[in-house]
């Protein structure tokens, strides 16, 4: 029975071991992922201004482009002559082009502000995940801090090839280095063997 809880608690060091390596590879993302956050803010704050801009444009030619439409109207009624009347209307046709342009530029520039929009929050999202997993990490230190004070087993958790740390008895002056090969040990020995080495 003991040996079972021995083994458990081994098996529970290892994968929290696991678990810390794999939180310190992601740590890098989470550099990567601010960056592109801080990014996106600035590019979501030029495309506001450049929304703003392109929406006072077009204010702008609505009303010359319904000047344009007064003095056609009244180009009309004053029966002006057709040199006139060709005149505005040709800068008519050529206002209503530009608030074309302008409307799709308008489209464009929302469209952009959406996608920094979703890209902020993934960036959010990934960012909680991230504070998560230091929460986990953090815990799974004090876990690890907590069987080593125990077991007096500290685990070396840079070589996954094989099983190796060291024990350490303070009271002994007791500095041992452990290492087993999985291939050729069983787990169950492997523990066995760490027990007594821990018991001398």
């Amino acid at each position: 029975m003991g040996d079972s809880s021995t083994k458990n608690v081994v098996e529970e060091v290892i994968a929290y071991s696991d678990d810390i390596i794999e939180y310190l590879e992601v740590e890098k993302d989470a550099n990567i992922l601010t960056q592109h956050l801080e990014y996106s803010k600035v590019l979501q704050s030029q495309c506001l201004a450049d929304s703003n801009d392109v929406r006072s444009l077009l204010q702008d030619y609505q009303r010359k482009i319904d000047m344009s439409k007064k003095k056609t109207d009244e180009a009309k009624f004053e029966v002006a002559s057709d040199a006139e009347i060709n005149l505005l209307q040709k800068e008519l046709e050529e206002e209503l082009q530009r608030e074309r342009l302008l409307r799709k530029e308008l489209r464009f520039i929302t469209n952009k502000i959406s996608d920094l929009e979703h890209q902020r929050v993934s960036v959010e999202e990934r960012r909680q995940i991230l504070k998560n997993l230091e929460q986990d990490e953090l815990k799974a230190q004090m876990k690890l801090s907590m069987y080593a004070s125990v077991t007096n087993v500290i685990p070396n958790l840079d070589d996954h090839a094989k099983v190796s740390g060291h024990i350490v008895q303070i009271d002994k002056r007791l500095d041992e280095m452990f290492e087993f090969d999985p291939t050729r040990t069983t787990a169950f020995d492997t523990c066995n063997s760490i027990w007594k080495m821990v018991g001398m």
